[in-house]
This record gives structure tokens, sequence and C-alpha cells, in this order.
């Protein structure tokens, strides 16, 4: 059986004021039984720590109920925030949605 695949695609920019709305998201995700949560960063122009904050819960979150969550299409930006907050490291990040699409089917 595959996988349950969601994506959510925040825009415009993901902070403190957008942070809560985000963890609801992912949190309703989870509920539905989501085995893998996709996070599409196309849209997002800016994110700062609040936004991170945010994106680190709900990994938690995610790995909680026995999901997996990946990040794609991050803008140089959000690419430098991961990278200073070595967060790079802890979240696995495709290039762009068909790059997670292309590996997810491979592993399935």
């Amino acid at each position: 059986m595959s996988p349950v695949v969601k994506v959510v695609q925040p825009s415009g920019i993901l902070d403190g004021t957008k942070a809560g709305q985000f963890r609801q998201e992912i949190s309703d995700l989870v509920q539905s039984n989501a085995d893998i949560v996709l996070i599409d960063f196309q849209d997002v122009t800016f994110m700062d720590s609040s936004g991170l904050g945010a994106l680190v819960l709900a990994l938690k979150t995610v790995r909680a109920a026995g999901g997996k969550l990946f990040v794609c299409s991050v803008n140089e930006q959000i690419k430098m925030l991961f990278e200073l907050t070595s967060m790079d490291r802890v979240f696995e990040i495709f290039p762009t949605r068909e790059a997670f699409e292309e590996a997810v089917s491979s592993s399935a």
C-alpha cells in the first residue's frame, strides 16, 4: 500500500502571525492519517525564527504520529536560515516538488 502524502503550501511570509495557523494545518493532516507531509516553500518569500520554530514543532508532531516530514523548493533566504541554524541537517530538503515525488515513488 502506498503511503498517504499530504502537501502543505504556505505563502508569503512565514512568521509569528502565521505560525499558529501553520501548526494547526499540520495537526489536522496528522489527524487525517497522513504518512508523509511535504512542506512546499515555493510561495514563501521570507521566514523568520518563529516560522522556523513552527516548522520544528511540525516535524515533532509528524514524527510523534509515526510519519515523515519533508521540505522542498526553499529560496536562498530560507536555505541560509536552515544552514545558519544547522536545520539543514534536521530536515530532508528537496530542490523541487518533482524531485521529492521522484524520491518517494522510487522508495515506495
